[in-house]
């Protein structure tokens, strides 16, 4: 499976009023693997920065002023991106960008070259209801280090937004195989031990189950979304 991690820098926060995209990033990713194949370039929106935006990533118009515009780099943009799976973090900001930015050059939606798009923003918030989702928030949760990350960087952040894909989808499979320790149950020479045939089995009690029922509806009521364990899903 071939998956392209994505991050754009803009102008602003609204194409509908004018905002470009200023840098765009990503990572290409195999199997789960990254592999050493990036797309990254600086562009020149042709206008102003916004003081918000600049506050974000650093970038100004006369740092811009000399790199390609976006029409000069959509065909390498199309040829990378072509039929891959595109992980976004907010994607609905980034492809409003895009799509824009495809508008403008009368081409159909940047959308339309993916074969599906994943949302880790939309993702982590189904895992983690009421806690902060942002990309630094989930790097600190899953220990991922961004100490180098002092301004936003749209292929830093792709490379680091990649890490944090790899360890939100990792299965329960994958934690137990780490886990375990295959020496239990083994003698000196390596040979399987007999297991015990009588096993103690532990029943909850009805306490434990009332407190385990009002744990689950505070969940639910903090998230405002019907759970993944509710029977509605």
């Amino acid at each position: 499976m071939r998956q392209v991690i994505l991050d754009t820098e803009t102008t602003g926060l609204n194409p509908a009023t004018g905002d470009r995209i200023i840098e765009i990033g990503c990572v290409e990713m195999i199997g789960r693997r990254l592999t050493d194949r990036t797309f990254h370039y600086y562009i020149n929106p042709e206008r102003d920065i916004d003081a918000g935006a600049f506050a974000v990533h650093g970038l100004s118009r006369e740092f811009l002023s000399d790199k390609p515009i976006f029409a000069h780099i959509v065909e390498e943009l199309i040829e990378f991106i072509d039929g891959a799976e595109v992980v976004i973090h907010n994607a609905a900001f980034d492809l409003g960008f895009l799509d824009n930015e495809f508008a403008l050059l009368k081409r159909a939606p940047f959308r339309g070259l993916t074969a599906k798009v994943t949302d880790t923003l939309l993702d982590a918030r189904q895992m983690f209801p009421g806690k902060r989702n942002s990309l630094d928030a989930l790097c600190e949760r899953f220990a991922i280090s961004n100490q180098h990350r002092t301004l936003h960087g749209a292929l830093l952040d792709a490379q680091l937004l990649a890490e944090v894909y790899i360890a939100m989808t990792r299965g329960q499979e994958d934690l137990s195989i780490d886990l375990i320790d295959y020496t239990v149950g083994t003698d000196a020479s390596g040979h399987t031990k007999a297991l015990p045939t009588e096993l103690k089995m532990f029943i909850a009690g009805e306490e434990d189950c009332l407190l385990h029922e009002k744990i689950l509806a505070d969940i639910a009521k903090v998230s405002k979304k019907d759970p993944v364990w509710s029977p509605s899903r």
